[in-house]
């Protein structure tokens, strides 16, 4: 099929390059010039893991990108709206969505043939039916269900595990306003057999993704708000969570005597924090959308309440040990919001560099990916260092804000040092005894006298 991708970000690329691998015919495309020639030249604008791989496949033998909506729009059976939501603390702002709905509405006046337009951006329940489509009526004169169709088409990738997610999906969800949209919707996915699709309206699937997202996002902070119970009380999270994972109905077990270990056990686990660019706008924003139809959304409220106050305890374990922290030598580990992407966006990382410099406390930071996001925020005041044996040398103290993998070869990289800084693991990526001075979220801390 011949696909028309408006939005060249996170989604819209993944999704892009993709389905051109699939043998589709894409187009991407994007406001920015830059971006486009990057693009074209095999050079991605974004960092996830393989996309390289996939645009020097696809590029441009199946995927092209262009600033040239009218003429890519016209040139393809559908349309996928993939721009961002941003959330401005009250709503998500749809003035892309409405922008692009607008210009696929103009396209479609001249355009003869049924085409397809269907949203792929995160947008709250109503926003399909109720904004993109009287928007794409007015600016192509057409009737919707008569002339074109208009579906809603979630999206459920992971940053840093995206093109594994698209390219083997556990669910795929088509919402369409008839039976016509939604046949055409499958066709795109007919190269994906064997997966569960739900066939829905577009409101519905709306609220699965942000049904799914909120339900991580509260996975979450119900585990950190039992890691902070059981520093309190003495025990261990870590020690706690492995107890409650062997629950047959978390983890089953089968007739060979394996046990199933299903991947949303790792939402089970305290740390400190999440972020990323979609649980902490996707359940803001479903908490607003709640509000304003008059329903109290308490549990999503405390989810959030839990992850904003989490960064703090990092700090807070520190003091412990170092009560002033003007002059203390810190190296921060990771900057990403997880590891595998360069998206700082909410990453728990932020506020505690922020703090630390407040605080006075001298700045090394290492991230392998995230470096040149982050020194976009952070501009002076902290040394960011390429390499991790550089970023911890001679540093009294040491903050695993992000569970890179690479940041497991510490103990050994200490060891063989003979340093011995103080070590708070916000992740609980290492062992508790694997360093001389450990202090870890849902593990008691305690102070120096």
């Amino acid at each position: 099929m011949k696909i028309a991708i408006i939005g060249t970000g996170y989604v819209g690329l993944v999704s892009g390059a993709c389905l051109a691998s699939k043998g589709h015919e894409v187009v991407c495309v994007d406001v920015d010039p830059a971006k486009v020639a990057h693009i074209n030249d095999r050079k991605p604008p974004i960092y996830e893991a393989g996309l390289q791989e996939l645009l020097d496949q696809v590029v441009p033998s199946h995927l092209t990108a262009t600033t040239d909506l009218k003429k890519a729009v016209q040139g393809a059976d559908i349309s996928l709206i993939a721009v961002g939501t941003p959330f401005d603390g009250d709503l998500i702002d749809l003035k892309y969505i409405r922008a692009a709905a607008r210009q696929i509405g103009e396209a479609l006046k001249d355009h003869e043939a049924y085409h397809v337009v269907i949203v792929k951006s995160t947008v709250v329940p109503g926003t399909t039916e109720d904004v993109v489509l009287p928007i794409l009526e007015e600016a192509s004169g057409k009737k919707a269900g008569r002339d074109f169709g208009v579906g809603m088409n979630p999206e459920f990738l992971k940053e840093g595990e995206a093109i594994d997610d698209f390219m083997y999906p556990d669910r795929i969800v088509l919402g369409g306003i008839d039976a016509r949209t939604i046949g055409v919707m499958a066709k795109i996915y007919d190269v994906f057999p064997d997966v569960d699709v739900i066939q829905t309206k577009p409101r519905t699937a709306e609220m699965i993704k942000y049904t799914a997202n909120s339900l991580l996002a509260t996975l979450i902070s119900f585990s950190n708000e039992i890691g902070n119970l059981s520093a309190t009380v003495g025990v261990d999270v870590v020690e706690v969570m492995r107890g409650v994972h062997l629950d047959k109905r978390f983890t089953p077990i089968r007739k060979d005597g394996e046990r199933v270990i299903p991947g949303f056990i790792s939402y089970l686990a305290a740390g400190c924090g999440f972020g990323g660019s979609c649980f902490p706008k996707d359940v803001k924003a479903l908490i607003a959308h709640g509000a304003g139809k008059g329903a109290r959304m308490d549990l999503l409220k405390s989810v959030i309440s839990v992850n904003a106050d989490q960064p703090a305890r990092m700090i807070e374990m520190l003091k412990l040990r170092f009560p002033d922290l003007a002059g203390v030598k810190v190296a921060v580990l990771g900057m990403a919001f997880k590891p595998g992407t360069d998206d700082i966006r909410e990453s728990p990382s932020l506020p505690v560099t922020q703090a630390l410099l407040e605080a006075g406390a001298v700045i090394t930071a290492f991230d392998p990916i995230a470096r040149h996001e982050a020194e976009k925020v952070f501009p002076s005041g902290v040394t960011f260092v390429d390499n991790l044996d550089g970023t911890v040398a001679g540093v009294d103290a040491i903050l695993i804000m992000t569970g890179w993998p690479e940041f497991r070869a510490l103990p050994a990289l200490l060891e063989t040092t003979g340093a011995n800084p103080y070590l708070v693991d916000g992740r609980r990526l290492l062992a508790k005894d694997s360093v001389r001075a450990y202090a870890g979220i849902g593990l008691k801390a305690e102070p120096v006298a």
